[in-house]
C-alpha cells in the first residue's frame, strides 16, 4: 500500500504543475465527455459515407469539430483498446492483448496458447485518475471490460454498470427500457449534477455490440428501407470467411439510430446547461465493425475485413473531436492517430504537464487540433497473438509511412500493402518488394522486444 501511495505522489509531483496542475483562474479547465462505441465500423456514420444508416446528430458534431479519416485503435478487439485509452500505453506493453472473458484457441492450432493479463493493474495512473488528481470529478457509464476490479479503483468517482462483462445479456430490461437510453439518462444526470465543476465523463456504450436488438419501430423503418433498395449480393468471402459487403441490416441500423439519438441528447444537455462552450467531446469506437462473424451485421468497404483482424477494417475507426474555440468547424484530418493519443491530448487540453513515461505510447494531438501541424510520428504497431472470434489468427502489423506489413505468427507469412494506393489491401507487395518487407518485419520484431510483447510458440512435433 505504501509503495502504491508513494508512486501516486511521485506521479503527481512529476506530472502536474503547482496546485495539482490547475490552469490560471481566468482560464477554467474544460470538461470532457468521451463517448466510446463498441464495434462501430469506419463507414457506419453518414459523415463517413454511409447511405443506409441515419446519424444526423453525430454528423452535426463532426460539422462542429474535427473528423479523423485515419484514426486507429491500438487493437482489433475491445479490451486492449480500452486499456490503451485509459493508460496511454500499447496493450502489448501491459500484456492486455485479448478480450478478458473466454479463450477461443483452437485445439488443432499449430501454436501453443499464451497467457495474457486479465485485469488492468490498479497501479496504473489512468486517465481518470490523472484528471481526478487535478481536481476533476470523474464518472463512468456503461462498458468497462478491464477486469473484475470496478472502475472506482482506477480513479472514477461514480460508476453505472461498469463491470468485467464484454456484452450485455440483452438491451431491454424487464420494464422494456432500452439500455442505450438508460445509460444516456445516467450520463445526463452526471452532467447536470456536476455542471459547476470540471468533469470527465466516460460514456462507454455497449452498443452496437451483439446481441443485435433494437426498438421495433426502428427495425421496421430500416426493413422498409432495405426492401425499397434490394441488392443482388449481400455477402462475399475473404480468408475463407463469409463477409458482409453491403450495409442493409435493419436491426443494426436501428441500433445505430438509437446510438445517434444518445449523442444528440448529450449535446443538447450541454447546450441547455450552457456549458457546451467549455466541454470537449471525443467520439470513438473500440475496434472495427463486425463483418465476418456473429451475424455479420455491417460492411466497412472499401476497407478489408473488420473486427478481429489487423487489416484496416479491424483497426481504422470513426473519430470526432470537438474542442470549442480550438478545432476549426467542419475540419478533416487525414494524418494517422491512435487510441493511446487521447490520454496526453486531454492532459494538455486541461493545462496539465505531460508525462511521457506514463502515457508512453501516445502523443498529444493538441497541435493538430489547433491547426499547428500533425504529431511527428510515422510508425504504428499492432500485436494480436491470439485467435479471434471473427476468424483472425495470431499476427502483428506495422505501418510506416504509407507501407503496412502484416506478419502471421503461425508460419511467418508476410503481407505488404501500399495504403496510399491500395486502401482495401488487395495487392500484396511482399514478393515484389522483399527488401521493404524484411525491413518492416525487423522493425516489428524490434518493437516487440522493446515493449516485452508475449509471442506464441509452436507446438513440439
Amino acid at each position: 500500500m505504501f509503495s502504491r501511495l508513494l508512486s501516486l505522489c511521485l506521479f503527481a509531483t512529476l506530472a502536474f504543475p503547482a496546485r495539482a496542475g490547475e490552469k490560471p483562474k481566468d482560464s477554467p479547465k474544460p470538461n470532457f465527455v468521451f463517448i466510446l462505441i463498441d464495434d462501430l465500423g469506419w463507414t457506419d456514420l453518414g459523415c463517413y459515407g454511409s447511405k443506409f444508416y441515419h446519424t444526423p446528430n453525430i454528423d452535426r458534431l463532426a460539422a462542429k469539430g474535427m473528423r479523423f479519416t485515419c484514426a486507429y485503435t491500438a487493437a482489433s478487439i475491445c479490451s486492449p483498446t480500452r486499456a490503451s485509452i485509459m493508460t496511454g500505453k500499447h496493450p502489448a506493453r501491459i500484456g492486455m492483448t485479448n478480450f478478458l472473458i473466454g479463450n477461443r484457441w483452437p485445439e488443432n492450432a499449430p501454436l501453443v496458447p499464451i497467457d495474457w493479463t486479465l485485469e488492468l493493474s490498479t497501479n496504473e495512473i489512468t486517465l481518470a485518475r490523472a484528471l481526478k488528481m487535478a481536481g476533476y470529478v470523474t464518472g463512468m457509464v456503461g462498458k468497462w471490460h478491464l477486469g473484475k476490479t470496478p472502475p472506482e479503483a482506477y480513479g472514477f468517482d461514480s460508476n453505472v454498470d461498469g463491470t468485467i462483462k464484454g456484452s450485455p445479456p440483452g438491451y431491454f430490461d424487464k420494464k422494456g427500457t432500452y439500455l442505450v437510453e438508460k445509460h444516456t439518462a445516467a450520463a445526463e444526470k452526471f452532467i447536470e449534477t456536476n455542471k459547476d465543476r470540471p468533469f470527465f465523463l466516460y460514456l462507454a456504450h455497449y452498443t452496437v455490440h451483439i446481441p443485435l436488438q433494437a426498438k421495433k419501430e426502428l427495425i421496421a423503418k430500416y426493413q422498409a428501407k432495405a426492401n425499397e433498395n434490394p441488392v443482388d449480393k449481400v455477402y462475399g468471402e475473404d480468408k475463407g470467411k463469409k463477409v458482409r459487403i453491403v450495409q442493409n441490416h435493419p436491426v443494426y441500423a436501428a441500433m445505430i439510430e438509437s446510438m445517434d439519438e444518445s449523442v444528440g441528447r448529450i449535446v443538447k444537455k450541454l447546450e441547455d446547461l450552457k456549458i457546451d462552450d467549455r466541454t470537449v467531446i471525443v467520439f470513438f469506437s473500440d475496434n472495427g465493425g463486425l463483418v465476418s462473424a456473429e451475424g455479420e451485421p455491417t460492411s466497412v468497404l472499401p476497407l478489408r475485413l473488420g473486427k478481429g483482424w489487423l487489416y484496416e477494417g479491424g483497426v481504422r475507426v470513426p473519430c470526432i473531436i470537438y474542442w470549442p474555440g480550438h478545432t476549426r468547424r467542419g475540419s478533416t484530418a487525414a494524418v494517422p492517430i491512435v487510441s493511446t493519443d487521447f490520454y496526453p491530448t486531454m492532459l494538455e487540453m486541461a493545462g496539465l504537464r505531460l508525462n511521457p513515461k506514463q502515457h508512453s505510447d501516445g502523443l498529444s494531438l493538441v497541435p493538430l487540433l489547433q491547426g499547428r501541424g500533425p504529431p511527428e510520428r510515422k510508425t504504428f504497431y499492432w500485436h494480436y497473438p491470439h485467435y479471434s472470434n471473427q476468424g483472425g489468427t495470431p499476427s502483428g502489423a506495422v505501418r510506416h509511412g504509407d507501407l503496412k506489413l502484416i506478419e502471421y505468427y503461425e508460419d511467418g507469412t508476410l503481407e505488404l500493402y501500399d495504403l496510399k494506393n491500395d486502401l482495401g489491401e488487395k495487392n500484396n507487395l511482399a514478393a515484389k518488394m522483399p527488401k521493404q518487407a524484411q525491413e518492416l518485419r525487423q522493425m516489428l520484431e524490434t518493437w516487440r522486444r522493446e515493449v516485452g510483447a508475449t509471442m506464441p510458440k509452436r507446438k513440439k512435433s
